[in-house]
């Protein structure tokens, strides 16, 4: 099973929820929609990835990139966990940069 995903926009925010893999072989065009996207408006970013069974290093690399760049753009990466990207994300020590959040609700908080 590869990566899906649906774009909803509200407010001030951008809401992508995805499911599936984010592996090396979906994180080309995971990373390439997602920073066209963030050159877009608005500028904040929230990825729901509570549905994503598994996370490897591109997928981690992919999500270092976007969080850098909604930052030079002006805006943030808010991203929705689960147990298994959470556990992924503080093994490489990355929970300082990548900013998780237990929902979407705490992360449209955090925007506001």
């Amino acid at each position: 099973m590869s990566l899906r995903g649906a774009r909803e926009v509200r407010d001030n925010v951008q809401l992508f929820r995805l499911t599936g893999l984010l592996d090396a072989f979906s994180e080309p065009t995971f990373r390439k929609v997602l920073s066209s996207k963030i050159d877009e408006t608005p500028k904040n970013i929230i990825l729901d990835l509570s549905q994503i069974d598994f996370v490897d290093s591109s997928g981690l690399g992919a999500l270092v990139q976007l969080a850098k760049q909604a930052q030079t753009a002006g805006g943030t990466l808010q991203i929705v966990s689960n147990a298994r990207v959470t556990q992924t994300v503080k093994l490489v020590r990355l929970e300082k940069f990548l900013a998780l959040q237990p929902s979407v609700d705490m992360a449209l908080e955090n925007i506001k």
